[in-house]
């Protein structure tokens, strides 16, 4: 008979046995919860283990001794005493469900296992295991699911063990790698794998044993090379933490990879076509776009790429009648390479002038406009004729393919875009041509809209550069220099004029304006603005004043009816008998005056400051001007603000700019046209940005102002008494004959003495009288009163009204001018030795 104590205490050990690892994690028999029961041969519970406690809730003390139907529920089918007692005397085992009572009161079912058993005395017993049905469903639910997956995925999953054997393979994970189970199970990665892939596998697994952490996704060539599979290692660990081995599955992305590969194909050809379109987009200048065509094309989709247009189109002729016209001329505009050598520089220079041969593959396509494909060397051989140079050099620098596409517009082919792959790079697909083709119809538009631009442009500066001043005249006591810059080929010509007027008493207008806007419109513009400030200008009127008719005028002067005039100027009248300038400008920069230091001989520029008043075109408003008497040899220069704006920069820095170039003048007689070549070089545009160019146009005029040489030019002043008419001709008498003016000095002392006359009968105040000698005689009376003389008919009995009858004849011109103290008449007579004009 079996006696087990319930107070038996705890065995500390048994000999031959491993002591009891109190540490140990949990393990499946933790998680199954087994309960052990033995039972005698009536029923009764001779052992409870402590687990059966723990399941049931009842303590040893009160189950040990009892029959295990009391523990039964009140209507259970279960019957220990007759059907499992049975089954236990037939079969010795008996398995099913056993429905138990817990303490307190619900019923909990159990997987019950019994087996029927005899001591050494013959006495049966009956030892039964049990296990909650709850968790055994778990688990058995959870191998099931393990089953199904190595049995139904898709994935390969293979299990290893910590010394890198397979222990589980499923089916998919043998049809990736091409064997059977039994050819892999207990073998090492490093015996089954291809040597490139075993290695890598081997360290990966040691590195995910040590460390633990998982690796994801990891993308490796299938074992035959042509495909790729998608890796993921993790380590598995029991309950307590110890390290069984690693687990794998295995996804075959061949087919993601070629679809991601093409998406990415794709998404680079749309790269590419975006970036061309905005290096062309941003060009007009034919040059420059062929440039960056070619640069944009190398080295991301091509080892050397060229491009060719025909003659006439690169300098904005006509697009030529026929597609390719046999022997036509193409230029060599843009070129880029990978590599530069001899070689390379001697078949891509830039502006070569190149002819091809008819039969030859670029002749068709120039011919055709059908674009060309090679795709080997031997193909290469047959571009052109046998023989041919450039055909061997381009084999020596390893071209192996070639695509030749005809650039178009307007259905006309303008030149040829050639692109070619060298060495070990894949050679060009029908993908890659349908994708040049559409690089080379884009880079038609842009060129053919860069051959327009250039036809507009230069017509506009034939225009401008037609209503500008073709020369300046020569004025004594003044220097002139000038300069006229067209903006750059990427921008439209501009407004920007400048303008030298003489004016009666030697004085000479000096004018520079801008007119806003770019193209013909504003250079039509800019040329009836010049006509309207040159026709006023005959009419001495103070500069103030002058601007403030050229305002009114600004109707008349607009581009169109909906365009408003806006413009800029500045004008400035000089005077050199007495050395004084006055000023006035509507919205322009500030002109600037140098003045040499004559005790250190440096000189100094520094901003006239005029009153700003306001752009032409803008409302009724009024103009104010300045007066200023300058040292002789100053140098005045008028600009417009191309010379000294640039983006982003302070208008301020461009003026001191201005100043800086200035004051470097060297010498006390500075020439003028270097002084304007210096400007240029400073400010124009060879110091804009790379690539950028200059944005706008410039008008530079510089002026050195002097004054009348010695005996060039005698005033006096006569107060209005009756001797006043004698003293003037003897005092005129006198300085004619004094310069050798006899055969004129009968005529102007006649003229001076009717003026000074007619000055003291009406004026009533101070009389002027000057004389200058230039090309002409120049006489002028002034005198207080501001009203002009007028010329009324003359009655043959009077002895006076002849005055000015005999002025218009006897002069080459005349007129008056109104002054800040009253009024001038002037008059010019013609010397000896110089023709009327």
């Amino acid at each position: 008979m079996v006696s087990v104590s319930a107070s038996a205490p705890e065995q500390q050990g048994s000999p031959g046995l491993p002591p009891a690892d109190r540490h140990a994690g949990r393990t499946l028999l933790d998680e199954l919860r087994v309960g052990i029961v033995m039972l005698d041969s009536r029923g009764r519970i001779i052992l409870w283990s402590p687990m059966t406690e723990e399941i049931l809730g009842w303590p040893d003390r009160l189950a040990v001794g009892r029959h295990l139907a009391d523990f039964l529920p009140v209507r259970s089918e279960v019957t220990p005493g007759t059907g499992v007692y049975r089954t236990l005397l037939r079969e010795s085992s008996w398995r099913g469900v056993l429905p138990l009572r817990h303490l307190d009161g619900h019923t909990i079912e159990l997987d019950g296992r019994a087996t029927l058993l005899r001591d050494a005395d013959g006495t049966r017993f009956i030892l039964a295991n049990l296990v909650e049905m709850d968790r055994l469903r778990t688990i058995e639910q959870d191998l099931a699911a393990l089953d199904a997956l190595f049995s139904s995925s898709p994935l390969g999953i293979a299990i290893y063990d910590t010394d890198g054997r397979f222990v589980r393979v499923n089916d998919s994970f043998c049809q990736l790698y091409g064997g059977r189970p039994d050819m892999l199970l207990g073998r090492r990665i490093r015996e089954v794998m291809p040597d490139h892939l075993a290695r890598e596998l081997d360290e990966l697994h040691r590195e995910v044993l040590t460390s633990g952490r998982s690796v994801i996704d990891l993308v490796t060539l299938s074992p035959d090379g042509k495909g790729a599979h998608s890796l993921s290692f993790g380590r598995l660990s029991d309950g307590s933490g110890q390290t069984l081995g690693i687990s794998c599955t295995v996804m075959d992305i061949t087919e993601r990879r070629e679809a991601l590969e093409k998406i990415e194909r794709a998404r680079q050809r749309l790269a590419l076509l975006d970036d061309v379109g905005i290096a062309l987009g941003e060009r007009l200048d034919v040059r420059r776009i062929a440039e960056a065509l070619a640069n944009a094309l190398v080295p991301r989709f091509a080892d050397y790429a060229t491009v060719l247009l025909l003659a006439g189109v690169a300098q904005g002729g006509d697009l030529p009648e026929a597609s390719g016209p046999a022997g036509a001329s193409l230029l060599q505009l843009g070129v880029a390479a990978k590599q530069h050598n001899a070689t390379v520089d001697r078949m891509m220079q830039l502006n070569q002038d190149i002819t091809f041969d008819t039969e030859s593959v670029f002749g068709r396509v120039l011919a055709t406009g059908a674009p060309h494909l090679v795709r080997s060397r031997n193909e290469l051989l047959g571009t052109t004729y046998a023989g041919d140079p450039k055909t061997q050099a381009a084999l020596d620098l390893g071209i192996h393919s070639l695509m030749t596409l005809p650039i178009r517009a307007r259905g006309t082919v303008l030149g040829l875009l050639v692109i070619s792959r060298a060495d070990r790079r894949a050679a060009f697909e029908h993908e890659d041509l349908v994708l040049a083709g559409e690089i080379a119809a884009r880079a038609g538009v842009s060129l053919d809209n860069g051959r327009l631009y250039v036809r507009e442009r230069e017509g506009a500066l034939m225009l401008q550069r037609s209503l500008l001043p073709q020369h300046v005249p020569s004025l004594p006591g003044v220097q002139i220099a000038f300069r006229y810059v067209p903006g750059s080929s990427g921008t439209e010509v501009g407004g920007d004029w400048f303008d030298v007027i003489p004016l009666t008493g030697g004085r000479v207008a000096m004018v520079v304006g801008d007119v806003m806007g770019h193209g013909l419109r504003a250079a039509a513009t800019m040329g009836r603005l010049r006509t309207a400030v040159r026709t006023l200008a005959g009419l001495d009127l103070p500069p103030a004043e002058l601007l403030h008719r050229v305002n009114e005028l600004s109707d008349d002067l607009s581009p169109g009816p909906q365009e408003p005039l806006m413009a800029t100027c500045v004008y400035a009248v000089y005077d050199p008998a007495t050395s004084s300038c006055t000023v006035a400008k509507a919205g322009h920069v500030p002109p600037v005056l140098a003045t040499r230091d004559a005790r250190t001989g440096l000189w100094r520029a520094g901003l006239l400051e005029v009153p700003a008043g306001p752009p032409l075109g803008v409302g009724d408003l009024t103009f104010e001007e300045r007066h200023c008497t300058v040292p002789e040899g100053s140098v005045l220069v008028l600009y417009t603000d191309g010379l000294i704006e640039k983006r982003d920069e302070d208008i301020t820095e461009g003026l001191d700019r201005l100043c800086a170039a200035l004051g470097r003048t060297k010498g006390p007689h500075p020439s003028l046209e270097d002084v304007c070549d210096h400007i240029i070089q400073s400010l124009g545009p060879g110091t804009a940005p790379a690539g950028r160019g200059l944005t706008d146009d410039i008008a530079l005029l510089t002026a050195q102002l002097g004054g009348i040489p010695d005996g060039g030019a005698a005033s006096w002043t006569f107060p209005a008494e009756s001797s006043a008419p004698g003293r003037a001709r003897t005092v005129v008498r006198r300085t004619l004959l004094l310069w050798g003016l006899e055969e004129v000095t009968d005529l102007t002392v006649l003229l001076v003495s009717e003026l000074v006359t007619n000055s003291l009968r009406h004026a009533h105040g101070p009389i002027g009288v000057r004389l200058v000698r230039g090309e002409s005689l120049l006489l002028e009376v002034s005198d207080p009163l501001p009203d002009p003389p007028r010329e009324r008919p003359a009655d043959p009995e009077a002895e006076s009204g002849r005055g000015l009858h005999l002025l218009a004849r006897e002069s080459r011109r005349w007129g008056t001018r109104r002054g800040p103290l009253g009024k001038t008449v002037w008059c010019e007579l013609p010397l000896p030795g110089t023709q009327e004009p």
